[in-house]
């Protein structure tokens, strides 16, 4: 039997991690505010608060210039990784609803960061399929439809440059990955982990931060 060393995730507990962790700047706090207030009914989509900062600190850590988000939303984590991009990053930025994304555009304008943020409205496969060949992406956060994630690593890995980092959301789907007869988005999801864990051209990891979060490095 395992034993988890991770304690139960009380709403305390987990208002001391955002205690210690950065805390968000204004414009953030209003965006993921405005979030709930205006789409209370899907806000459940917006990335963890405290993923905020940790793209931001990926994004630093790997000294990414290149980004690609597969799945903006009202675009909070694009915002928090568009801030920390160095002079001259860019971020590509795919969604497919023009109504979730204005909500992030204002606040990628309030921040002064909307420059950074390429903002293409399509469904990604077809976003990704059309971008350049070759190794030039830093990082990618991947955070879409569960059922595509396959479709999607297989166009982005190509794509990143030796040690380039990929950034997978909501890799333990409720926890329902765990069960052999999952359906729907569990089961694309347990599908997928699979086959990260046998792909021989990245190095990877499975935490349980927030719904989980898979990193994996791109190997030489």
């Amino acid at each position: 039997m395992y034993e988890t060393k991770n304690p139960p995730l009380t709403s305390e507990l987990y208002a001391y991690v955002l205690d210690h962790n950065p805390p968000l700047d204004p414009v953030q706090r209003d965006l993921v505010e405005t979030t709930h207030r205006r789409l209370a009914g899907v806000a459940g989509m917006q990335t963890a608060e405290e993923q905020g900062p940790l793209l931001a600190f990926l994004v630093r850590l790997t000294g990414a210039r290149r980004v690609v988000e597969v799945g903006t939303f009202t675009g909070f984590s694009t915002l928090s990784m568009a801030q920390a991009l160095p002079e001259g990053g860019q971020l590509i930025a795919c969604d497919i609803s023009e109504e979730w994304t204005a909500v992030g555009r204002e606040a990628w304008a309030k921040a002064g960061v909307a420059d950074r943020i390429d903002l293409r409205i399509a469904p990604a496969i077809d976003t990704l399929r059309a971008l350049p060949g070759g190794s030039w992406i830093d990082l990618v956060f991947l955070d879409a439809d569960k059922e595509s994630y396959v479709d999607y690593w297989e166009e982005l890995v190509p794509r990143m440059n030796p040690g380039g980092l990929l950034v997978v959301d909501n890799t333990l789907y409720h926890g329902d990955v765990a069960d052999p007869a999952a359906t729907g988005g569990a089961a694309a999801v347990r599908a997928f982990n699979d086959h990260v864990r046998a792909d021989g051209r990245v190095d990877d990891v499975l935490l349980t931060v927030a719904d989980g979060l898979t990193l994996a490095r791109r190997l030489p």
